[in-house]
Parts: structure tokens; C-alpha cells; sequence
């Protein structure tokens, strides 16, 4: 079992890594469509809290080191923070409740918070000048969109990927 949800935590960082590629190649800016979020979220469904987590730090650190997005400071460690949440919280909800939209809509609040914290500790140790609220708010506003194709989009994504014997039978 330890073996499956390695691999599938290396497909869902894969994924995490790739998909805003694509959408940096289309012009449509990361911060507002929150490309990176998708992959992590649904890997907390499927591999639960602990391996979200990972998943959730390791995404936004690989992809900034190969590819430079999120920048490596003050984004990228306020996103590991962040994308933690997201794994660890829709993995953690979902297992207790088996609730989607559950579970997403606690895990994108709660990872908010991870975010400020994030924020705090960079500005405490990297970048002075971030004022962790308002780098929160900030983003919160921009990523509108983002958030609302979360909500369409993720409980769509994991009906049809759990209700696909294939699928489920290669995850579970």
C-alpha cells in the first residue's frame, strides 16, 4: 500500500507541476486560476491527510526550483504552507465524513490560515517587508476564479474518477 501511494504522490507533485505550466503557456495567470491547488487537493482525497500533506509541500518547492514559479522567495515557502493545508485537511475531512464539498470548502479555509502562517514565518525570516494578512487578502481576491472552478470542478473530478472501477481499484 506504501508503494501505491508513493507513486500516486509523485503523479499528483507530476501533475502539480505541469498543469500550471500549461497554464502559464496560455497566458492564464496562475495566481488567478490556482492551478497548483487542483492536483494537491485531490491527492489528500485519494492517499489521505499524511500523503496530501507531502504532496502538498513538495509541489510548490519542486516547481519552483525547475521551473521558477512560485518564486522561491517570498512565494514558494508561503505556498508550501498553504498547499500543506490543502492536502491535509481535504485528506482528514473526506476520511472522517466522506463528504466532498465538505471537505473541499474546510480544506480551502483552513489552508488559507496555513497560508498566513506561511506569511508570518517569511516575514520573520526572508522578506520583512510581507505583511501576512494582507498578502493573504490580497491573493484571496485575485484567485476568485481559481476558487470557484475548485468548487465545480474538484467534486466532478473525484465522483468520476471514484466511480471509475479502473480507477478506484488502481487507487484504493
Amino acid at each position: 500500500m506504501k508503494t501505491k501511494k508513493l507513486i500516486l504522490s509523485g503523479f499528483f507533485i507530476a501533475c502539480g507541476i505541469v498543469l500550471p505550466m500549461v497554464f502559464h503557456m496560455f497566458s492564464m495567470g496562475g495566481p488567478m486560476f490556482l492551478p497548483m491547488h487542483i492536483p494537491v487537493l485531490i491527492a489528500g482525497y485519494f492517499l489521505g491527510p499524511i500523503y496530501g500533506a507531502g504532496v502538498g509541500i513538495i509541489t510548490p518547492v519542486l516547481s519552483g526550483l525547475l521551473t521558477g514559479m512560485p518564486p522561491l522567495v517570498p512565494v514558494m515557502p508561503i505556498m508550501a504552507f498553504e498547499l500543506c493545508g490543502y492536502g491535509l485537511v481535504s485528506g482528514l475531512v473526506f476520511s472522517k465524513t466522506n463528504k466532498v464539498y465538505l471537505s473541499l470548502i474546510v480544506a480551502m479555509i483552513v489552508g488559507r490560515l496555513f497560508a498566513v502562517a506561511g506569511a508570518y514565518v517569511v516575514a520573520l525570516t526572508l522578506a520583512p517587508k510581507i505583511n501576512p494578512i494582507m498578502y493573504v487578502v490580497g491573493g484571496l481576491t485575485t484567485a476568485i476564479p481559481g476558487m470557484l472552478i475548485q468548487l465545480i470542478f474538484i467534486p466532478i473530478l473525484i465522483k468520476i474518477l471514484m466511480n471509475n472501477k479502473e480507477i478506484s481499484k488502481a487507487i484504493v
